[in-house]
């Protein structure tokens, strides 16, 4: 749980303005922490500018406190322990109890002032990707800034100088801090609350790991081969659904901190891509889209309108990205008999299972793994097996849900005579000889 002591409330420094921002800074803000691995409810907020605040798939947002006219937030770059999902946890490091970070969520012209405490084993710092700082606050160590060494607090003080959407990560050994999993969102609101509104607001971060089986760190020094595809480090059935209610205006925000580009996909609807990590997008440059391909380092966001009730795929379009732990060296044994391929490697390994000649379905296999390893294809659905994993979850539009409640629906309740059945061919014809009618006796062909 999160503590929010102290945080959202203005009596107690109401005068601070008046003090320089070094002596404010010097009253170091409480840091919430977070053990649960589930969306939480939005933080709506209680005085300033009004906004749909967003909902962040198996994530949070940092509650700040307000000192003066400065927003305050306290981020704890920590080593923490996040579950992947139900029977994986691996150890990576993050913020404030998480893999990734709280999502920060302020207003356009906003002050805000972020503090950054370092109990990582070596130094950090945080860049503010996509926003526009003073130079001194961009987080890149030894450029802009001294590294934050390990047990001190650094402060970044910046204006939100726009609205949109952008992430935050270190630029302090980048290839290990980012592959263990440092990284988070940012949301800044318009501050006009008319500007493009919508009903629900979802936000998360796509990220990679390589974990072998049956261990509990990633290798960091993988470059390309990876075998852990997560959204908000969760992959399925371990990534949060997105509730939805029939006729929301719902606006999907998705950062890529991978190391590969990812096309998402979303079924039953088409979107428009309506922001990226530079600014919003003109209303006269949007095209409808299925699909939007979401570049490294880049943010993409997608507005769309939910008028088609059901459970909606939503997922990256590259197939092995919709997997766990997959292992890219096995053989292709498709049209090899297992019987045969069976039978030979059982001398030489007798607890083995031949698999794989007539495709990799697993979704009714049950096969011994190494501990805190997940299948690469699991989850079921109310019709069978689901066979995905990686980064893969579903849309739920119903007509039932209220405004605010982003509880899991359930399984969608088909109408009669709208899902697919399977039907009865007709009898096979007899068999005829080749070029029609057959001879007749004693006439020479």
């Amino acid at each position: 749980m999160y503590s929010r002591r102290g945080f959202l409330g203005t009596a107690a420094l109401a005068s601070a303005s008046a003090i320089s921002g070094r002596v404010q800074a010097a009253s170091i803000p409480e840091a919430p922490t977070m053990d649960k691995v589930v969306m939480q409810p939005p933080l709506h907020p209680i005085s300033g500018p009004d906004y749909r605040p967003v909902v962040t798939l198996n994530g949070w947002s940092l509650p700040f406190r307000m000192n003066g006219d400065w927003k305050e937030f306290h981020l704890v770059a920590e080593p923490v322990v996040r579950e992947f999902a139900e029977g994986m946890k691996v150890n990576l490091w993050g913020y404030n109890g998480q893999s990734p970070g709280p999502t920060i969520e302020a207003v356009e012209g906003d002050k805000v002032r972020i503090f950054v405490t370092n109990k990582l084993p070596e130094y950090t710092t945080v860049h503010w990707h996509g926003m526009i700082v003073p130079s001194g606050m961009d987080g890149v160590g030894g450029l802009n800034q001294p590294h934050i060494d390990p047990g001190k607090t650094f402060v970044y003080e910046f204006e939100m100088k726009k609205s949109g959407t952008f992430m935050y990560h270190p630029h302090s050994d980048e290839m290990v801090q980012m592959a263990m999993g440092m990284m988070g969102m940012v949301v800044v609101h318009p501050r006009d609350p008319n500007f493009r509104p919508v009903d629900r607001d979802y936000v998360f971060v796509m990220s990679t790991y390589r974990v072998d089986p049956g261990s509990y760190l990633p290798r960091v020094n993988e470059m390309t081969d990876f075998n852990m595809w997560t959204w908000n480090s969760r992959v399925f059935p371990g990534i949060d659904p997105l509730p939805v209610r029939l006729g929301d205006k719902v606006r999907v925000r998705i950062g890529n901190l991978s190391m590969t580009n990812h096309p998402i996909h979303l079924h039953g609807h088409s979107f428009a891509v309506t922001c990226t990590d530079g600014g919003w997008i003109p209303e006269s440059a949007q095209i409808p889209e299925t699909t939007t391909d979401v570049p490294v380092g880049a943010v993409r966001v997608f507005d769309v309108l939910a008028d088609n009730p059901g459970d909606w795929a939503f997922h990256c379009h590259k197939s092995h990205h919709t997997m766990n732990a997959m292992g890219h060296e096995v053989r292709t044994l498709i049209g090899v008999s297992r019987k045969d391929l069976a039978k030979a490697v059982g001398k030489l390994a007798p607890d083995s299972m031949a698999m794989g000649s007539t495709g990799m379905a697993m979704g009714n296999m049950e096969m011994p793994a190494p501990d805190n390893t997940l299948p690469m294809m699991t989850g079921t659905g109310q019709f069978g097996p689901i066979e995905m994993g990686g980064m893969f979850t579903v849309m739920k539009i119903r007509e039932d849900l209220a405004r605010d409640d982003y509880r899991d629906p359930g399984p969608y309740k088909f109408p009669q005579g709208t899902v697919a059945y399977e039907v009865t061919p007709p009898a096979a014809e007899p068999a005829r000889q080749q070029g029609g009618t057959p001879p007749m006796k004693n006439m020479k062909m």
